[in-house]
């Protein structure tokens, strides 16, 4: 069976070492163009590429399908499958068409809940306890396909979105495995998702970041947590504002304020909520380094 794979970072990378372990004939490799990053703002190669690269597979990075060259080159390859995990590029239909019932998407949640860019990161931002993966029929509509697999599973009550990442991309690439084997043996059972049940994820920024404290403590460690590693909650206090990394939910038994800075203990700094209080453990200065909160403020003391 002819396989193209098509995935950008870290996850898709994960699925595509997975399904070259386990014999998978890849046969190229898809991916977006290479981005420059850092200071010296030199390309940088997705992670996705270096794995093809590593392992002889040709890679193709086009900006886009609009140009029917493109599409043709892919058509080429002769794939039987076309497993897709990340991407971050929207597939024509006359992509689509090349293998009817042959695009093959893992996507970070249990369909139909959180279709979109951002599955994982709003199943923490909402305080879920579960979540997991799905492989599903690629369609017109953004993450609407018939689902043909699915792997739960459970989120810590101080699980970082990026922490919750590293494991859905471990259950993901276990799961495009077992897909691609019923694939290729016709054992699929496709089934429609339930419309009425649909929520979306939509794409995260940095209008999210800042705290309101007079929402309740345990939607503001889900903010913190969610919004971890990226684009990262943040916090003004005193004069200056911070980058929240960390924080615990504690009790505020003198039901002081919304916004209150309750104290320094040896663990972080606590601030009153809407509802209970959070304490601040990890976080940044602008232009300082990321630290535990209690060794910052002991240098840089504030007042209740």
């Amino acid at each position: 069976m002819r396989v193209v794979f098509m995935g950008t970072p870290d996850i898709a990378a994960t699925c595509l070492k997975k399904i070259l372990a386990d014999n998978f004939h890849v046969v190229g490799v898809y991916t977006q163009p290479d981005r420059p990053k850092g200071r010296g703002m030199k390309l940088v190669a997705p992670p996705v590429k270096e794995v093809a690269l590593e392992n002889n597979i040709p890679v193709f990075q086009p900006e886009n399908f609009r140009e029917d060259e493109t599409v043709e080159q892919l058509r080429a390859l002769q794939p039987d499958v076309v497993a897709v995990v990340a991407y971050g590029r929207i597939l024509p239909q006359k992509v689509l068409d090349i293998v009817p019932n042959g695009f093959i998407n893992i996507h970070a949640s249990l369909l139909p809940q959180y279709r979109g860019s951002a599955p994982y990161q709003w199943a923490v931002l909402d305080g879920l306890t579960e979540t997991g993966v799905s492989a599903q029929y690629m369609a017109r509509q953004m993450d609407a396909g018939d689902v043909v697999g699915a792997a739960k599973t459970p989120i810590g009550p101080d699980e970082t979105a990026g922490e919750l990442l590293d494991r859905l991309a471990v259950l993901g690439a276990e799961l495009l495995s077992e897909t691609l084997t019923k694939y290729e043996n016709h054992a699929l059972v496709p089934v429609k998702q339930d419309e009425t049940k649909v929520t979306m994820a939509p794409m995260l920024d940095k209008t999210m970041c800042p705290i309101d404290f007079t929402k309740t403590a345990q939607q503001v460690h889900n903010q913190v947590r969610g919004l971890n590693p990226w684009p990262v909650a943040t916090a003004k206090i005193g004069e200056k504002t911070f980058k929240v990394y960390t924080t615990a939910i504690v009790y505020n038994p003198a039901k002081m304020p919304a916004g209150t800075v309750l104290g320094l203990t040896k663990t972080g700094l606590q601030i009153a909520c809407g509802e209970d209080a959070v304490e601040i453990r990890v976080l940044q200065a602008e232009g300082g380094k990321r630290m535990p909160a209690a060794d910052y403020f002991r240098g840089h003391p504030l007042e209740a």
